[in-house]
């Protein structure tokens, strides 16, 4: 067995312990506080382990099937996601090719690159290619009336279902020497430590917050919350340095700065929501509304985590 695949199974096998005692916590706590659902918090934690054991072991399927799985795993993730945020957008019969050239088009292009290992085009296909030729063919309509608001809202979605969230299994391009065959498990790494933040800032928020971050935006988010969930996310992160190519404090640092990201990319898509008035971005996952729902963190901080880890390595 290679070391990567002991890792992986060691990884794997901590984090079902994990879920396995936090599935039996829920289920005491539903039983003596919430027999009758009224507890929401209680509820709502019980959903969120729920949907937590969906996505481990999809997540993990993808694994077993390789660099090829995960691909298609991401590919699947950013088609659900970009219908989702398309369902949200302002758009016109006029907008129908710019949006099935997103969905097409842009998307398979992109995960084809990745797969091919294009990293000169991957990196830029999106934002400069599909960026200028977007606008070229809704324009061909012929409909002007709020053109320019039309065509950002789609050239946001690709942004941020396709280019971002593509940069997480661009992971396993990655060419770090004395680490080959092992990038899947930067894939764990970041998903791991920016999920957990999020989780112990919603549990730090609801036993110590008191002073709301952006209540307009997100009521639930506190810098109590805030605070404690990045320093614990970051310690687990530091912990998590066996599994990486870097030191417990270089982990560490990388798992800091990822939370910082997530926490200001859930900020973000929240104000897109409350911008469009509504509470989630779909209903695909029970307990966490939609696919962006779940994954907003994880799209701000993939790329930042990419070319960090990319560029670290290249200067050493």
């Amino acid at each position: 067995m290679g070391a990567a695949s002991a890792d992986l199974i060691h990884l794997v096998l901590g984090i079902f312990g994990v879920l396995i005692v936090a599935s039996v916590i829920g289920y005491v706590l539903e039983r003596r506080l919430s027999p009758d659902g009224s507890n929401a918090a209680i509820e709502n934690l019980n959903a969120r382990i729920k949907a937590w054991w969906v996505m481990v072991v999809l997540i993990g399927i993808a694994f077993i099937a390789g660099r090829a799985g995960v691909i298609l795993l991401f590919a699947f993730c950013s088609f659900a996601a970009l219908r989702e945020f398309m369902t949200l957008i302002n758009t016109k019969r006029a907008d129908h090719w710019a949006l099935a050239a997103a969905f097409f088009v842009a998307l398979p292009v992109q995960y084809y690159l990745l797969w091919a290992e294009q990293y000169g085009i991957y990196s830029i296909f999106i934002p400069v290619y599909a960026f200028l030729f977007m606008p070229i063919i809704a324009v061909l309509r012929g409909d002007t009336e709020r053109f320019l608001v039309r065509i950002a809202e789609v050239q946001w979605a690709l942004m941020i279902c396709v280019f971002c969230a593509s940069h997480v299994p661009a992971l396993l391009t990655l060419h770090i020497p004395g680490y080959e065959g092992r990038n899947v498990l930067l894939i764990a790494f970041l998903v791991i430590v920016v999920q957990l933040s999020d989780v112990l800032q919603y549990v730090w928020g609801k036993l110590f917050g008191k002073t709301k971050i952006a209540p307009r935006l997100s009521p639930s988010k506190t810098v109590e919350g805030f605070v404690g969930g990045v320093i614990s996310a970051s310690l687990i992160g530091a912990a998590l340095w066996w599994v990486t190519p870097f030191t417990p404090l270089q982990a560490g640092l990388l798992a800091f700065v990822i939370t910082i990201m997530g926490f200001f990319g859930g900020l973000v898509m929240s104000a897109i929501k409350r911008d469009r008035g509504v509470k989630d971005w779909g209903h695909l996952i029970e307990g966490h509304g939609g696919l962006i729902d779940r994954l907003d963190s994880v799209v701000f901080s993939a790329p930042i985590f990419f070319h960090l880890v990319r560029f670290w390595w290249s200067l050493s």
